[in-house]
């Protein structure tokens, strides 16, 4: 365990490399005994602190949702970060690529919240019945320290979130069977990765009943309106300046970027 006054310290240094598109040392290096609690506290001062400088709390990402991740990662369950409203991209956009240090992107499903949803005890059904929309969505994951990086450096960082895009079909969690939703991913015209959406720990649904459950303790929990982004299930993909990117969910659609 760190002390408080380190936590804030490695916060501001990860503001800094944020706003300086500078990776810094690993936390975890810096710190020896940084441990999981301090890391989910450092991310929560860095968000504390982007929020007062003018960015919302959108919502959540999981990460670490299938066995192979967590077992490189040495973990035994996902882990979390927050969503950030300036964060958050539309199908079409033309994102600068330079917002980022080193940009990855993967393909994932965003459960929308009809209803507020809490721990403890919450189950995959609990979360189907919360949910009011699913929209196809990719994440661009970031790293803004030096690797190879400790699961605490990630948890610091939040997450290793970049940004979120949205686009496609807006489904209803009844719709169709979520668990067998497929996706391509392609870059510059050829499929880079493909995978099936129950490759996230069994079902979607699953990760996002984890983080209720997860966040009770804290005191806290999901709220209506929310973005829940539910992990991955391809791997990621390396993007640069000039890149075009689509993720092709066939029946509930595509969503297509470029990076300039």
């Amino acid at each position: 365990m760190i002390s408080e006054r380190d936590r804030q310290a490695a916060a501001a240094a990860l503001l800094q490399a944020e706003r300086e598109r500078k990776p810094i040392p690993q936390p975890s290096k810096t710190y020896p005994d940084l441990e999981l609690e301090d890391a989910y506290r450092i991310q929560e001062l860095w968000a504390q602190a982007r929020t007062a400088q003018g960015a919302r709390i959108a919502g959540h990402k999981i990460g670490l949702t299938s066995r192979a991740m967590q077992m490189a990662s040495k973990m035994t369950e996902p882990d979390y970060g927050r969503i950030l409203d300036d964060a958050l991209f539309n199908d079409g956009a033309q994102i600068k690529a330079d917002l980022f240090i080193k940009p990855r992107l993967e393909v994932e499903l965003a459960f929308i919240m009809g209803e507020d949803l809490k721990g403890p005890n919450t189950r995959i059904y609990d979360v189907m019945r919360a949910t009011e929309f699913i929209v196809p969505a990719m994440e661009i994951i970031d790293y803004r320290t030096e690797v190879p990086r400790a699961i605490t450096d990630t948890i610091a960082d939040n997450a290793a979130f970049g940004a979120i895009v949205v686009g496609g079909r807006v489904v209803r969690p009844m719709d169709v069977d979520i668990r067998w939703i497929g996706a391509t991913l392609s870059k510059n015209g050829i499929i880079e990765e493909s995978g099936v959406s129950a490759a996230i720990m069994g079902h979607p649904a699953a990760g996002i009943a984890w983080l209720a459950n997860k966040l009770h303790p804290l005191g806290s929990g999901l709220t209506k309106g929310q973005i829940v982004l539910a992990g991955s299930f391809t791997r990621p993909v390396d993007i640069m300046k000039g890149d075009v990117i689509q993720a092709d969910f066939g029946p509930i659609g595509a969503i297509g970027v470029s990076f300039v």
